[in-house]
C-alpha cells in the first residue's frame, strides 16, 4: 500500500468497531473513530465523541476520508431508543456526512434475514437503511452479519454470565439454525472491501462455514460444565420478551433464531478467498471463554 488509508468509524466503542480499530491500527491505517461515550484509543486514531454526531464538528474532521465503516445499530427496542431513529434516520445522516465530506467507500452493516418481504421490525429498519446507502450513489459494501463471534460479543457475556448462575435459559427447542461468524475474520473481510474492488457496490450474507443449532453452540460452549440448561415454552418466552424488558431475550431475538436465517457463505469464500475459522473448532477449544 503506498499511502496509508484514513478510514472513518461509527459506534467506535462496541464490539465489532473495538477489534476492527485494533486489527486496522495494526495495519497502519489512519483512524477517525467516532463514538457518543468516551473510550480507549489506539494508535494512529484520532477520537470524536460526539452524542448526536453533530455534522458542524465532525465534517471538518473526515473529509476525503478512503471509506467510512458505518456499526452503529440496535437490535431490541425500548421507550427511549426506536429502530426508525437509531437504524434508520442515524444511518440517513451519516450517509449525508459521508457524501459531503467526499468519502470514497461506505461499508454498513445490516442484518442476516433482511428482505424486501420481511415483516420484522428490525429487519423493515435495516432494509430502509441499507436502500439509504444503496440510494445514495456512494460506493458501497452492505455486509448481513450473523451472529459474530468472539471473547466479548454480547451473546458470549451472556452465556458467561448464565455459567456463573450455573443456569441458561433457550427458548423453545432450542434447535434453531445459526451460522456464526469469528470477529477476526470479519476484520479481515471488511478491511478487504475497503482495498478490493471486487466488493464494490455488493450486499453480501457476512457468516461462517458452519450452520450449528442454537442449542448445540451452548453446549459446545459451556464445555461439559455441568450447567442447567433451562427450556423455556416459546410462547412464554414471547410473553416475557413483550412484558419483561430483562428478560434474557428480546421479540426480534425470538423473531431472529425461530427465523432459522443462514446465508450463502460460498459466495463469500469465493469472493475473498479467505480461510474461515471453525467456530466449532474455537468452541471446542475454549478460545471464545
Amino acid at each position: 500500500m503506498d499511502k496509508s488509508l484514513q478510514i472513518v468509524i461509527t459506534g467506535a466503542s462496541g464490539f465489532v468497531a473495538k477489534n476492527l480499530r485494533k486489527f486496522l491500527s495494526e495495519k497502519n491505517v489512519q483512524l477517525i473513530s467516532i463514538s457518543r461515550k468516551n473510550f480507549k484509543s489506539f494508535k494512529n486514531e484520532t477520537k470524536i465523541i460526539s452524542k448526536n454526531y453533530d455534522q458542524k464538528s465532525i465534517l471538518p474532521k473526515i473529509k476525503n476520508s478512503d471509506a467510512i465503516i458505518h456499526l452503529i445499530g440496535i437490535g431490541k427496542e425500548s421507550v427511549k431508543t426506536d429502530y426508525e431513529s437509531i437504524n434508520v434516520q442515524l444511518t440517513q445522516k451519516i450517509v449525508n456526512l459521508s457524501k459531503k465530506a467526499k468519502i470514497k467507500k461506505f461499508v454498513y452493516t445490516s442484518g442476516l434475514g433482511v428482505s424486501d418481504v420481511t415483516s420484522i421490525g428490525y429487519f423493515i429498519s435495516k432494509l430502509k437503511a441499507e436502500k439509504s446507502v444503496i440510494d445514495s450513489k456512494l460506493n458501497y459494501t452492505i455486509f448481513r452479519p450473523s451472529y459474530i463471534v468472539g471473547k466479548d460479543d454480547l451473546f458470549t457475556k451472556y452465556l458467561k454470565k448464565s455459567i456463573k448462575k450455573n443456569k441458561i435459559v433457550i427458548p423453545g427447542s432450542g434447535e434453531f439454525s445459526i451460522q456464526p461468524i469469528y470477529i477476526e475474520d470479519v476484520t479481515k473481510l471488511i478491511f478487504q472491501s475497503i482495498i478490493d474492488k471486487k466488493f464494490n457496490n455488493k450486499t453480501l450474507d457476512l457468516v461462517g462455514p458452519e450452520i450449528i443449532s442454537f442449542e448445540k453452540y451452548i453446549q459446545l460452549f459451556i464445555q461439559n460444565k455441568k450447567i442447567k440448561l433451562h427450556h423455556i415454552d416459546i410462547e412464554d418466552a414471547y410473553h416475557l420478551a413483550i412484558n419483561d424488558s430483562k428478560f434474557d431475550y428480546g421479540v426480534d431475538d425470538l423473531n431472529i433464531l425461530v427465523g432459522n436465517f443462514v446465508g450463502d457463505h460460498k459466495k463469500l469464500r469465493n469472493l475473498s478467498q479467505m480461510n474461515f475459522k471453525s467456530v466449532k473448532e474455537l468452541l471446542k477449544t475454549g478460545a471464545l471463554l
